[in-house]
């Protein structure tokens, strides 16, 4: 490397991780120079541009967005000498193909450091996090909200970003009202987050810059609540760090990135879907607590689950959609819904494969273990416009929704829909909340 000039970098990312990584370590950093971000995982956020607003002086032109598929090529045009790994729910062979293939083009390689980009905060934070996406995050989130808001504590939740869309409109996003997720035109993926914490009461913070995030939420939050994505680690440094176990998925929790520091820092481990769970799955997770941090306190957790309208189930021919990231990269070939219209009494739970279309059928080909579910997929107008088109075509008497929101709010749904509800619940004495609260002093 020429030592005249600064480092050239690539972040690769998903839309997410990767531009806090940037904001924290590199956008006021003269030594180095960010030539690209690489963009996965998630359709249509590539071939964009990460913007001047948020890449900050050294960056007039903003940074190029580009798909990770041509890294080889982005290597040798851009003369690029490290990429910095930064996205997560990866298999951790996966992130070392991408190493091979960084290297093999001539770059050195390394993954993000999760404390180095954690964000000092003015008021107490606890961080929900897990070795897995769709481990139950968001409804551990909102049990701990009530517990806070029950003592009198005021409560801003932050989520891990999801900034899809127009990046400059994204900076900050605040949501307290249910038409706040239209007017900032979230994606059936943003609104399954955020909307039961405004159903609950709360009110939730996002975006693309989490210092100012942050910042904000300050302002008007006693208690900051650290609503994690995927298997990520914390955005913000937490006083009680929280990681949900799932059994069902034992030995997830070390062969995926990020999750062992989730695994080796968290103050609670807790082993969710113990309701589910056979004894030797949960022995197995718990066999991971002891090896990798025995200091942790380890709770069982429940995951409970209610269909709205049994009647309209029993017997009947349904068709079942399911949270899209639990049942795609999180590997889940079910979810709360499924379970839910079988213990409902579901004469037959009909396979979506023969009628799906568009980009909808491209998911079921990149993720050939789904069968009997069909993941509620919102990225964009395109896909949403597939996924009605989708539930339309599958002969069915009723669609059994199992996503944390009103999907029929956001599509058309011809067929009568039921609604599972799911959360969470202690499954040991004392409870997660009493713990916190008395980890916190509240």
């Amino acid at each position: 490397m020429n030592a005249h000039r600064p480092a050239r970098i690539a972040i690769l990312g998903a839309g997410g991780r990767d531009f806090h990584v940037f904001n924290t370590r590199y956008r006021h950093d003269p030594d180095v120079e960010v030539v690209t971000f690489t963009a996965t995982q998630i359709p249509s956020i590539d071939d964009r541009t990460y913007p001047p607003v948020l890449a900050g002086p050294l960056y007039p032109m903003g940074i190029p967005i580009h798909p990770e598929d041509d890294l080889e090529r982005l290597v040798a045009e851009l003369r690029i000498d490290e990429a910095v790994f930064a996205y997560s729910d990866v298999p951790l062979d996966h992130l070392q193909e991408v190493r091979r293939r960084v290297e093999g083009a001539g770059s050195r390689f390394r993954t993000f450091d999760p404390v180095a980009t954690q964000l000092p905060a003015t008021r107490p934070c606890i961080a929900v996090c897990a070795a897995r996406t769709g481990c139950g995050k968001s409804g551990v989130s909102r049990y701990l909200a009530r517990a806070l808001r029950a003592r009198g504590s005021r409560v801003a939740v932050l989520r891990h970003p999801m900034p899809y869309g127009h990046l400059e409109r994204q900076v900050v996003q605040r949501f307290a009202r249910i038409e706040d997720l239209a007017t900032q035109q979230c994606t059936i993926e943003e609104m399954e987050e955020y909307e039961p914490h405004i159903a609950a009461g709360g009110t939730v913070y996002a975006g693309a810059d989490y210092l100012k995030i942050l910042g904000a939420a300050e302002t008007e939050a006693d208690v900051i609540l650290w609503d994690g994505g995927n298997n990520d680690t914390p955005f913000v440094r937490p006083d009680v760090w929280i990681t949900l176990l799932d059994p069902l998925r034992a030995g997830d929790e070390l062969r995926y990135f990020p999750s062992l520091p989730n695994l080796e820092r968290a103050d609670f481990l807790v082993i969710v879907k113990s309701d589910q769970a056979e004894r030797g799955q949960v022995e197995a997770v718990s066999s991971s607590a002891a090896s990798h941090n025995p200091e942790a306190r380890v709770l069982l957790g429940r995951s409970p689950y209610a269909l709205a309208q049994p009647d309209a189930v029993r017997g009947r021919r349904v068709l079942v959609v399911e949270d899209g990231p639990t049942t795609t990269h999180g590997g889940m070939g079910y979810g709360a819904g499924w379970l839910a219209a079988r213990a409902g009494g579901a004469a037959e739970i009909v396979d979506p494969r023969p009628w799906v279309t568009g980009e909808i059928a491209d998911a079921f080909k990149k993720y050939p273990h789904l069968r009997d579910i069909l993941p509620a997929l919102g990225y964009g107008v395109r896909q949403l416009a597939d996924l009605e088109r989708t539930i339309r075509a599958v002969p069915c008497d009723a669609v059994v929704v199992g996503t944390p929101i009103d999907l029929s709010r956001v599509i058309r749904i011809d067929q009568p829909a039921v609604r599972v509800t799911y959360g969470y619940a202690d499954g040991s004495e004392p409870g997660l909340a009493e713990l916190v609260l008395e980890r916190l002093g509240l």
